[in-house]
């Protein structure tokens, strides 16, 4: 069985975009800008605690959207249900989890698909240059010291 589609929104943020080969999404929806509260049936603090950390990471990478807020609760839901269940000493069922799963796959929250990249917020310089007072290779401007 071939693997699904890449959604646009996930092309457009890994940078694998070609207009040749894209088609127009089927459903255009608007981005959400802020982080939209939890909703007021998340069944406990735990729900409530994970649906602010997964939004916020969701709306600074453009993915949420207003039509995957009510998955964005299950899947807060979800989470808050399994961390219950190991706080009170029991296991959760395999089938809680591959649900789960399957909501974080949705989102691209695993490692396995990789849709949601870090941003990289410090540049990196040469990590040797304490040792040898020589600023970055970009520094030389491609010249050779002779």
């Amino acid at each position: 069985m071939p693997r699904p589609r890449k959604p646009h929104q996930f092309k457009v943020i890994d940078g694998t975009v070609q207009k040749c080969r894209s088609s127009p999404p089927s459903l255009e929806v608007a981005v959400l800008d802020d982080v939209p509260p939890a909703p007021d049936w998340l069944p406990n603090a735990h729900a409530k605690k994970e649906w602010t950390r997964i939004a916020k990471i969701l709306v600074e990478n453009k993915i949420l959207t207003d039509a995957a807020l009510t998955a964005l609760g299950h899947l807060c839901a979800l989470h808050g249900k399994i961390a219950q269940l190991w706080a009170a000493g029991e296991a959760p069922t395999g089938h809680l989890y591959a649900q789960y799963r399957a909501l974080c796959n949705d989102f691209g929250l695993t490692p396995k698909h990789d849709k949601v990249h870090p941003v990289a917020t410090k540049e990196k310089g040469n990590p040797f240059e304490k040792f040898t007072g020589k600023g970055p290779p970009a520094a030389n401007k491609g010249k050779r010291k002779k």
